[in-house]
């Protein structure tokens, strides 16, 4: 390639030196004082002309520094090898076993898990293997622990990258990082490719455009659902910001299933503990631990654990107990943000506030799975038609918390703002989307209408349910959570 383009400037060069022959013997002629002493004089004339030129070229290029490829993009001119961007493929040792306090999660993850090391047992069925698993949750819940575990289960080789390692300034080398990414897993199929923080390729595209992301996001989606397709190669991403994913991203085909990994429970917690004290001298009583450390994650209660483990080392101590835990709990916290811990006060309001936001939901046909003292998990119907009844029990499910926490101690916290924006939105769209007030206009008076008929409905459920929101908010006390199915196991034998 330097060849060609030396010859190619020789080329021009020469070509240039002829033109100017050419005009100078022109304009002789015409003038018609052509000798052969006027012409050797302009020839010699031009030539020392054209010789300070190429002097002057070939001093500029020895002062000027050669242009160099972008340091963060080194990329070998004859290879074409990335050297910032390593493909190397490991071999998890992690299992489900080193992984505690994710056992619904899990059970969704064991049919992939089948999936990677019986592929034939499938494909004779006609089933394809799934394409893609995203893990969604806040940040600490061990995404990438469970992503690790499920190689290690399935034995396959694990592609680890992070999101951000796409991005460049440089438009094309984020899409080739994707196409080498996928080349190395397919070769070594069946294999993992783990994304951490997709959200930073897949993030939805829109008015405010960057070609980069975009060539990235296209490639991404090409390989995932290509002509080519990714035969045995199940990309699973992680985000703690899934409603800023592109829509293509989240279709079927792509991320065939999205599993959440909420904050451990209280059983979790004490899961999680018990592993990370394995091996270290402790007395006390664990469960009293996991009980103090609502809303704390995984990497959280790892800290923890470590933390009281260094506070008993420099009081002198031959054993970890109870107190090291409680004097280091509000150094773990401090941080970038404060971890929603609370207090056995704390922990009745929001028991009895979620206890009844789960009667009333299975009261009005509001499905939801489970509902835990920091998170409810109340199903979106992807529905086209929805009727004013169903908008209106919608409603009453996010005011039953602050009914009944009101009711039983006489009092209205904070913690219920989130449900009312949530009834407010929703008695918005019903006035000025859907039409469903007086008028087909509506205005901001139907809207406090609706949200009044609502509250008052509300407290009439909460009246004729509260022996049942009783036992259901004492086994969210003790347990932090409810299941659909313990709540229906509570009612037989109630009624």
């Amino acid at each position: 390639m330097l060849q060609d383009k030396k010859k190619k400037n020789s080329l021009i060069l020469s070509i240039i030196v002829g033109i100017l022959f050419a005009l100078l013997i022109a304009a002789a002629f015409k003038s018609g004082d052509l000798n052969a002493g006027m012409l050797i004089t302009q020839i010699i004339a031009v030539l020392i002309v054209l010789g300070f030129f190429i002097f002057f070229i070939i001093l500029l290029k020895k002062l000027l520094p050669a242009p160099q490829p972008p340091q963060h993009v080194q990329v070998e001119m004859n290879t074409g090898i990335d050297k910032d961007f390593i493909i190397t493929p490991t071999t998890s040792n992690v299992t489900f076993k080193d992984v505690a306090g994710i056992s619904e999660v899990k059970e969704e993850l064991t049919e992939i898990v089948d999936f990677l090391k019986h592929p034939e047992k499938y494909r004779s069925f006609g089933i394809n293997l799934p394409k893609g698993v995203l893990l969604v949750g806040p940040p600490g819940v061990g995404k990438t622990l469970i992503a690790k575990a499920l190689a290690g289960e399935a034995g396959v080789p694990f592609f680890y990258q992070s999101g951000s390692s796409f991005v460049q300034m440089y438009v094309g080398v984020g899409a080739k990082r994707v196409r080498d990414l996928f080349s190395k897993a397919k070769a070594m199929a069946p294999s993992i490719i783990f994304i951490d923080e997709i959200d930073a390729i897949g993030k939805a595209r829109g008015n405010l455009r960057n070609d980069e992301r975009e060539a990235t996001l296209n490639q991404l989606l090409t390989e995932m659902d290509g002509f080519e397709g990714s035969e045995g190669v199940i990309v699973i991403g992680a985000t703690n910001k899934v409603e800023l994913l592109d829509e293509a991203l989240l279709r079927p085909g792509r991320f065939d299933r999205r599993i959440f990994v909420e904050l451990p429970g209280l059983n979790d917690r004490l899961e999680i503990l018990k592993v990370h004290m394995k091996g270290k001298p402790f007395k006390g009583n664990l469960e009293n631990i996991a009980k103090m450390t609502v809303g704390f994650s995984g990497a959280a209660l790892a800290s923890l654990v470590n933390e009281a483990s260094i506070h008993a080392l420099k009081q002198g101590k031959k054993y970890i107990e109870e107190e090291d835990f409680y004097a280091v709990k509000d150094k773990v916290l401090i941080g970038k943000k404060r971890l929603n811990t609370y207090s056995d006060k704390e922990k009745e309001i929001l028991s009895y506030y979620q206890a009844a936001k789960a009667v009333i939901a299975d009261w009005l046909g509001v499905d939801f799975e489970r509902i835990s003292l920091v998170k409810d998990d109340f199903k979106e119907e992807d529905k086209e038609i929805i009727s004013k009844t169903e908008l209106m029990s919608k409603i009453e499910t996010f005011l039953a918390g602050r009914v009944a926490v009101e009711d039983r101690f006489n009092e209205k916290f904070s913690n219920a703002h989130k449900d009312l924006k949530k009834a407010r939105e929703i008695a918005l769209q019903m006035i000025k989307d859907y039409g469903m007030g007086e008028s087909v206009v509506g205005d901001e008076r139907e809207i406090a209408e609706i949200l009044d008929i609502a509250y008052k409905e509300t407290q009439v459920l909460y009246a004729s349910n509260k022996e049942l929101i009783q036992k259901v908010y004492e086994i969210m006390l003790k347990n932090e959570v409810i299941h659909k199915e313990d709540l229906r196991k509570i009612k037989n034998e109630i009624f």
